[in-house]
C-alpha cells in the first residue's frame, strides 16, 4: 500500500494530535506505518468526540458516526468515503473492527461525569480503549493474541491515564476510583505485574505485529515511577526525560521488546 493523500492526511492528524503514537509509528518499519496511521488517526478522532462538545447528545452521536463506519467495515459492504475510514477499511479485518467497535463503545465513559464505578470498571475501559487499539493493529499487522493485546494494553493506557490525571480533574472528572497515594502507588504496581505478563507472552507475537505494542514504549518507566512515587499522579509530574524517551522507543524498536 502506497502513502496516498487519505494515509498523509491520517499521519498528519496523528504527528498533530498524538506525537507519542506518531513516534511509536515511524520507529516501526515503513511496511507497518501504513497500518499503524489510520489505526491511530481513527483512536485520535475518537478520542476526541466526548470532548469537543459539552452537549452529551452531540458527542453521543459524533461516537455512533464512527460505530456505524465500523459496521460498514465489519459487514464488508460498501464504506463511506473519509481520509481515515477509507484507508481504515483497507487494513482491517471483521474482528479488528469489532475490537475498535469495543473501543468506541468504552469512550461514552469519557462524555459524562461519572466515576468508574470501581477497579474492574476501569481496568475494563483501559483494555477496552489502550488493549482494542493495539488488538486491532496487531491483527492487522499478522497477529496478536487478545491476552497479550489486553495486559499490555492495560500497562500503556494505565500510564497515560495517571499523566492525565489533573487534567481530567481540571474537567471535573473524577478519574481514580482511589486516589490516595497508597492506592495510586498499588494500582501502579498493578500496571507493571500486566506488562511482566504481556512480555512473558511475546513469543506468540508474530515480528511484524510487534509494531503494535511501541505505542507502550515508555509504560515501564512511567508505572515505576509512580509506584515509587504516587504523589507525582496528582502533581502533573509523571514524566520522562526527552533522552529516555528516545532512548527507550530505540530500544523497543530494536529488540520488539516492550
Amino acid at each position: 500500500m502506497d502513502f496516498d493523500d487519505d494515509l498523509t492526511a491520517c499521519a498528519r492528524l496523528v504527528e498533530r494530535g498524538d506525537p507519542d503514537r506518531f513516534a511509536a509509528a515511524m520507529a516501526a518499519p515503513v511496511t507497518a506505518r501504513v497500518v499503524l496511521f489510520p489505526i491511530y488517526a481513527f483512536n485520535l478522532e475518537v478520542a476526541r468526540a466526548p470532548w469537543v462538545t459539552k452537549e452529551t447528545m452531540i458527542a453521543e452521536m459524533r461516537l455512533q458516526w464512527w460505530r456505524d463506519a465500523l459496521d460498514e467495515i465489519r459487514s464488508g459492504g460498501q464504506v463511506r468515503r473519509h481520509e481515515v475510514v477509507s484507508p481504515l477499511a483497507r487494513v482491517l479485518d471483521a474482528e479488528g473492527a469489532e475490537a475498535l467497535d469495543r473501543l468506541v463503545g468504552a469512550r461514552r465513559w469519557d462524555i459524562y461525569r461519572d466515576g468508574f464505578e470501581d477497579e474492574a470498571h476501569l481496568a475494563r475501559y483501559l483494555e477496552e480503549t489502550s488493549g482494542g487499539l493495539m488488538l486491532a493493529a496487531g491483527r492487522a499487522l499478522g497477529g496478536m493474541p487478545a491476552e497479550v493485546a489486553r495486559d499490555a494494553g492495560f500497562a500503556a493506557g494505565l500510564a497515560q491515564f495517571l499523566r492525565a490525571v489533573p487534567e481530567l480533574e481540571s474537567h471535573g472528572r473524577v478519574p481514580l476510583v482511589d486516589g490516595r497515594p497508597e492506592a495510586v502507588a498499588a494500582l501502579a504496581r498493578e500496571g507493571l505485574a500486566r506488562l511482566v505478563t504481556a512480555r512473558k507472552g511475546l513469543g506468540a507475537v508474530p515480528r511484524p505485529a510487534r509494531a503494535a505494542l511501541l505505542a507502550g514504549w515508555q509504560a515501564g518507566p512511567l508505572l515505576r515511577q509512580a509506584a515509587a512515587e504516587p504523589r507525582r499522579v496528582a502533581a502533573g509530574a509523571l514524566e520522562l526525560s526527552e533522552f529516555r524517551r528516545r532512548a527507550g522507543l530505540m530500544l523497543a524498536a530494536a529488540t520488539g521488546r516492550i
